[in-house]
């Protein structure tokens, strides 16, 4: 007989077709020697043992606790049916598990179409045999192929299993499949009912040495008492298998609050975007069993959906996760159109509500359809349906219900949406430049020097500015951006504005760092940049909102010393060959008091704007990095919480609060924007 690996062997192929006086006296053709006694008909369990990945996945550690999941699943079915009040879980030093519950029991009379067999070592040693075809014995249940428990026996040396019914204990035992005599009846029992059963997984299928992981085994159990809020699991170890761990020997688990309490526990310490959990369940939606749910949204962490079905966990998730997320969007968009938000949530999808969403979702339906034995995705198309209309109104209702939040949620997802497209955005710029260099704005007069040290971006106001500064820069390493006017204040703008205004894009593409958690500092194009403002009062609101905006979308490059602040005369002071400049009035009288004495006509010229002066009048006092002042914008740790308050106080979209400021320090109110 052919070994299974023989049965897709390459057949030769048939010679050339040759004259018939040819092909007289030729050896037998490759046909001949492909006969019926090399088909192979495997009986009972030998296709298990001969093939465990078609059943349980594999052979590896995921796949030995499978057969655990397929044992606790059945007992779950009894409990999630009504029948069962708690299971019972015990991990053995011998590389023994078994699993206990107080279920109705494994019927043990002979089976109508295996005369003198009892029903219990038909469900065992017969696959697609048991009691999860009909709806009317469990109208809920994650077992529907009729394989798990005869496919646990197939690949355990030994299996014992205990039924207790009527008061009777019956017990029957098995190695690889085969059962080592019949059921017997053991004897009358009082307060005992339910099902036992004590497996070893077979070495010769795993491995010598491969046994339970007890965390593994602990948080499976636990899981299951979270998933049904009916049930009562008894943990119960041996003290050498959890020595020096945190799991411990014996345990109970029991939690009413269902979901909610499993994700409480998973998120407890974590950030979240806001305090409460959206939970809850809904029974019978569509007829079926119910639909279960609790979500959070964690601010600083990674997300993820855990699911189950039938208390099966989807690992790979399905149908009902795909209703779930949709029952998010839709809701979220609903809520924003309904307080006016429409436009911000347009550009939202379920990735940017899911990312950083932690979520349990739990459903019970009839006869579920599930991709391969070991059930790791939901295939049931009414699923999606199902779930999504059972969350939809009570999330709409919790978002009306709790409008703070809801708007903090609001915010958080749009935020991900634009980081989202400005992610895109950027990979499609980094893919160009793979191919042509990039595309800066047109009003930059970029520098020729190609290595971001020594180089200088000088940000000024206007063109007229603007000309007068390319005249006076130093080609090699000063490159100049004008910007027209007063730039959008991002402390008061929506998320939209910013993304939309072509000025603060043009910055961000010369500098090429990014913004927010996407700044690259090898990414900038500049080692300084200045900002060269006029140097009267609406040169420094123009300088107050670039650095509101750098503190805002790129704190990193205040952080590592790029940020500077050109200083710029507003008085040009001349008497016969001398000529000095003043910042400011003060400086100006200082000057004319210390420098300006003596006989001679002092003449002193205002400059109206740095594009009112000569290029070499701008180069000498401003851009000469020989004869320049710049100022260093940085921000200590310790101030970091004042520092954001002010340019919320002064620059945010509460006017009346800039408004009070003024009028307690009027006489200062222009230094201090420019000092934040």
């Amino acid at each position: 007989m052919a070994k299974p690996n023989d049965l897709f062997a390459a057949i030769p192929e048939p010679e050339p077709r040759r004259p018939a006086r040819e092909a007289r006296g030729a050896p037998p053709s490759a046909e001949a020697a492909y006969t019926a006694a090399h088909i192979e008909v495997l009986e009972g369990l030998e296709p298990v043992r001969r093939r465990p990945g078609m059943y349980i996945g594999g052979t590896d550690e995921k796949a030995l606790h499978h057969l655990f999941a397929e044992v606790i699943d059945n007992s779950m079915d009894e409990a999630v049916a009504g029948h069962a009040s708690f299971i019972e879980v015990e991990l053995s030093a011998d590389g023994f598990i078994t699993v206990t519950d107080n279920g109705r029991g494994i019927p043990v009379e002979n089976h109508p179409k295996f005369p003198g067999k009892s029903t219990l070592e038909v469900i065992l040693t017969v696959l697609h045999a048991g009691g999860k075809f009909d709806s009317k014995v469990y109208e809920t249940s994650g077992g529907l192929h009729g394989v798990g428990a005869s496919v646990v026996n197939a690949l355990s040396d030994v299996l014992e299993v205990e039924v207790a019914r009527n008061q009777v204990l019956y017990r029957q035992s098995y190695s690889r499949g085969i059962p080592q005599g019949k059921v017997k009846e053991i004897g009358r029992v009082q307060n005992r009912r339910g099902t036992r059963v004590r497996f070893r997984p077979d070495p010769q299928i795993f491995g010598e040495g491969v046994r339970f992981k007890p965390a593994r085994v602990f948080r499976m159990s636990r899981s299951k008492a979270y998933l049904f809020g009916g049930v009562e699991v008894r943990w119960n170890c041996d003290a050498e298998l959890v020595a020096g761990t945190d799991i411990p020997e014996k345990a109970t688990f029991r939690f009413p609050g269902g979901l909610r309490d499993y994700l409480a526990g998973d998120i407890e310490g974590q950030t979240r975007v806001h305090p409460d959990i959206f939970a809850g369940k809904i029974t019978k939606p569509g007829g079926h069993g119910s639909v279960e749910w609790a979500v959070a949204w964690l601010g600083d962490a990674d997300g993820g959906v855990s699911s189950y079905c039938n208390t099966i966990p989807t690992i790979e998730g399905g149908t009902h996760e795909t209703g779930f997320r949709v029952a998010l969007l839709r809701g979220l968009r609903d809520h924003a159109e309904r307080t006016g938000n429409a436009k911000r949530a347009a550009s939202i999808t379920t990735d940017d509500v899911m990312a950083g969403c932690a979520a349990m979702l739990s459903v019970f339906i009839r006869e579920p359809e599930f991709q391969g034995q070991t059930k790791e995705k939901l295939a049931t198309s009414e699923a999606t349906r199902i779930v999504e209309t059972a969350i939809r109104d009570p999330f709409d209702h919790w978002l009306a219900g709790n409008p703070v939040q809801a708007s903090k949620l609001l915010d958080w997802v749009v935020e991900r949406a634009e980081e989202r497209l400005r992610r895109k955005q950027e990979k499609e710029i980094s893919r160009k430049t793979a191919v042509r260099k990039l595309r800066l704005p047109g009003k930059l007069a970029d520098c020729s020097n190609n290595s971001a040290a020594g180089s200088e971006l000088f940000i000024v106001e206007g063109d007229s500015a603007g000309g007068s500064a390319k005249q006076a820069r130093e080609r090699q390493t000063q490159a100049i951006l004008p910007l027209r006017g007063k730039i959008l204040n991002v402390a008061s703008a929506g998320k939209d504005k910013l993304a939309q205004n072509q000025q603060l894009s043009d910055l961000m593409q010369a500098l090429g760092c990014g913004t927010g958690t996407h700044y690259r500092d090898e990414d900038l194009r500049y080692e300084r940049v200045i900002i060269m403002t006029d140097a009267d009062v609406d040169g420094a609101h123009i300088a107050s909102l670039l650095v509101t905006f750098f503190f805002r979308q790129t704190p990193k490059l205040i952080e590592n010393g790029h940020l500077f602040l050109a200083v710029p005369p507003l008085y040009r002071i001349t008497q016969g060959t001398k000529t000095m400049y003043a910042r400011d009035e003060a400086h100006r009288d200082d000057l004319l008091k210390s420098e300006f004495t003596g006989r001679g006509k002092i003449e002193i010229g205002r400059f109206k704007g740095l594009g009112e002066m000569m290029p070499a009048q701008l180069k000498e006092t401003t851009m000469n990095p020989r004869t320049r002042t710049l100022l260093r914008v940085t921000v200590d740790d310790a101030e970091r919480a004042a520092t954001a308050d002010a340019i919320e106080r002064l620059m945010g979209n509460k006017p009346e609060s800039r408004f009070a400021f003024i009028s307690e320090r009027a006489a200062f109110a222009g230094e201090e924007l420019l000092d934040i």
